[in-house]
């Protein structure tokens, strides 16, 4: 049996006319803490240390980079290097610029599909019990201070 090839030229050309169409930018659905929060969560999910500076810088330029520097307590060409990408960023820049950004990183066991309960969760879970549970849950010891003290 004789297969027909496939043959680029024997497709259509597509004239298509993108002069009404514009160029997408990420910044421009970058309007709420919860869609920024996911949108850096899942460029950090790829594991690329250029794709999360990208999706910062994305988001730098949605809230108004200028606005950003200030409040990381760096000058705007400092920050559009840092996020440029090509150059090993330090931790603490990264971590004042989230800061600026109104996110922070949060550490979770790998594979977890839902997050660590925060302190602000565990505190309104205590809050919920009965007053025994509180005085009990008060007088029991947590791992954070079994580690400072031990």
């Amino acid at each position: 049996m004789n297969e027909a090839k496939f043959n680029p030229e024997d497709m259509p050309i597509l004239d298509l006319d993108t002069s009404e169409t514009s160029r997408y930018e990420a910044s421009r659905f970058l309007d709420s803490p919860e869609v920024i929060s996911a949108y850096l969560a899942e460029s950090m999910k790829a594991q690329d240390p250029q794709l999360l500076m990208k999706a910062l810088a994305e988001v730098a330029k949605a809230q108004g980079v200028h606005k950003v520097a200030q409040e990381a307590g760096v000058n705007r060409e400092s920050l559009y290097k840092s996020l440029k990408g090509g150059e090993k960023t330090r931790f603490e820049t990264v971590r004042k610029v989230m800061k600026a950004l109104g996110v922070e990183l949060t550490v979770q066991p790998i594979g977890a599909t839902t997050a660590p309960p925060t302190v602000a969760t565990r505190t309104a879970a205590i809050a919920k019990k009965p007053a025994k549970a509180k005085a009990a849950a008060a007088a029991k010891p947590t791992a954070a201070k079994e580690l400072h003290q031990g």
